[in-house]
């Protein structure tokens, strides 16, 4: 599966992410932002973390996330 395939509209996409892309496991039209739940359509995302598995909708988030991590904060 590759992300140029045009999913049903809201269908949400299983991603696996690594340092530089991402993967599609599951095919679908967006992810959600692992800090503020917003939609992300696959063709919008550029932020995530390899590491923990999670995109997120921008770099505020993707702060957001590593200021909850480094305070001991769950999600």
């Amino acid at each position: 599966m590759n992300r140029r395939e045009n999913p049903q509209p809201g269908t949400e996409a299983q991603l696996r992410y690594t340092d530089s892309d991402f993967q599609v496991v599951r095919s679908g039209a967006f992810v959600r932002c692992a800090v503020t739940g917003m939609a992300i359509p696959l063709e919008e995302l550029r932020y995530w973390s390899a590491a923990r598995q999670e995109p997120y909708a921008d770099a505020r988030a993707a702060g957001e996330r590593e200021r909850q991590i480094r305070s001991g904060v769950k999600a």
